[in-house]
């Protein structure tokens, strides 16, 4: 009698249940690029994400979208991912949307219309086809990293600008 079958099946049934109950629900890499979610790969990248930005949704997503640490990880950790990003300061700033897919953005509309003027080394660019989001320019104008904000709330935009961006004073 051949119980293999009985018995892979009830192996599988306990890994989903296990899976749903520790909360480990992952999701594919398109769905974490859709959420906005392209440079974060580990966890702690997560638990840095929630030290700048207390939306516990959006540091949710971004744990359905990471990898677990391991020792070796740690230790690279400094150099990579959200971290990395979080100890980084940038000289100006794209915000780059389709026109066409604003009105899918209200956040991010309402960034533009009323506090981009607050901003002024943030550039608004319209580019067709492209989701909402900013492109991080060095102290020479040249792109220096990329994120998307399709899922950012306005004051998420608002607070990362502020501590993120820095313009270079000319000396003129």
């Amino acid at each position: 009698m051949d119980r293999s079958l009985p018995v892979a099946a009830v192996v599988a049934v306990v890994l989903m249940c296990c899976s749903r109950i520790c909360g480990a629900e992952r999701l594919g890499a398109r769905e974490c690029e859709d959420l906005g979610f392209t440079g974060l790969a580990l966890c702690s990248d997560c638990n840095a994400l929630s030290e700048f930005v207390k939306d516990q949704e959006l540091v949710d997503d971004c744990r359905k979208c990471c990898t677990e640490d391991s020792d070796d990880s740690i230790s690279k950790e400094y150099m990579t991912g959200a971290y990395w990003l979080l100890q980084l300061t940038f000289s100006g700033a794209i915000i780059e949307v389709c026109m066409r897919k604003l009105v899918f953005y209200p956040e991010v509309v309402g960034f533009l219309e009323e506090d981009k003027d607050d901003f002024p080394y943030v550039e608004a660019r319209y580019s067709y086809g492209s989701p909402p989001k900013l492109i991080m320019l060095d102290d020479k104008g040249e792109h220096k990293e990329t994120i998307r904000i399709d899922n950012w709330k306005r004051e998420h935009i608002r607070q990362f600008l502020k501590e993120k961006v820095k313009p270079v004073k000319s000396d003129s």
